[in-house]
């Protein structure tokens, strides 16, 4: 499948989705995030792959919302325009990304700005080259709240000191700083990000199908959940787990020494 704004290629289990307007860093234009829709639809029906591969084209991630295409309308203000295309366009994303029953990988290069940084965070594994930076312009250059999740998605991740002064300052964020923050998973060199790219996407491929979806569940309910709650919760779904086929396969692996195989 290819599209004028985002690529799409299957392969050996890997879907691997390419914002693609390098020459604006893939800002996420009304074209764009139609498509992005369209494509995340079809690779979340497509039982074929094993893990999803999120990335830009060129030198950049996302730059975040297309503050180009922001136009005074004779029919509604630009803050009633704008969170009808959040709720219509935007915001579904985000969702479709953390609904994947397979496991999201996100990979950086180069800046992540705004709404693009929170597409970035939506994935279960977050990717980073030394030369990528993550930048939140909202508060200080444009008045307005991080969106796209970022507020959920950065106090979990670093804290609440570190999300506030990142929302107010607007510092950039290196990958270095990032991966030593816990924001993401790892940092390598530029030159080492398709090959680490790669060991990643065998290693996520090789999980249960049911794995990304499990995870999320229990890390999300244990950021509300006292720990008795999440202790029953655990019990409950090792009773219907362990039943399965999947434990049946890692169980008699570790009893033939040898690594197991997941249907």
């Amino acid at each position: 499948m290819t599209n004028q704004h985002v690529l799409l290629n299957v392969a050996g289990g890997v879907a691997t989705v390419i914002l693609n307007d390098p020459a604006r860093f893939n800002p996420l234009s009304i074209p764009l995030q139609n498509e992005l829709t369209e494509t995340l639809r079809r690779v979340h029906a497509d039982e074929s792959v094993r893990v999803l591969v999120l990335t830009g084209a060129g030198r950049g991630f996302c730059a975040g919302a297309d503050l180009m295409a922001i136009n005074d309308s004779a029919d509604e203000s630009m803050g009633a325009s704008t969170a009808r295309m959040m709720e219509a366009l935007t915001n579904p994303l985000i969702t479709a990304l953390r609904d994947m029953p397979m496991p999201v990988l996100s990979v950086v290069a180069g800046p992540a700005a705004g709404a693009g940084v929170g597409l970035a965070l939506a994935a279960d594994v977050v990717l980073a080259g030394d030369s990528a930076y993550f930048y939140l312009p909202f508060m200080p250059a444009l008045g307005i709240v991080p969106d796209v999740g970022l507020s959920w998605f950065l106090p979990r991740l670093v804290g609440r000191a570190r999300s506030s002064a990142l929302m107010l300052l607007g510092d950039r964020l290196s990958a270095r700083q990032a991966e030593a923050w816990g924001l993401i998973w790892r940092c390598v060199g530029d030159g080492e990000l398709a090959s680490e790219r790669d060991g990643l996407c065998e290693r996520l491929a090789a999980l249960p199908r049911h794995a990304a979806m499990e995870i999320r569940r229990a890390i999300d309910l244990a950021d509300r959940q006292t720990l008795n709650e999440q202790l029953d919760y655990e019990r409950s779904r090792q009773r219907d787990l362990v039943d399965g086929p999947c434990f049946a396969e890692g169980l008699q692996a570790f009893k033939d020494k040898r690594k197991p195989t997941f249907v």
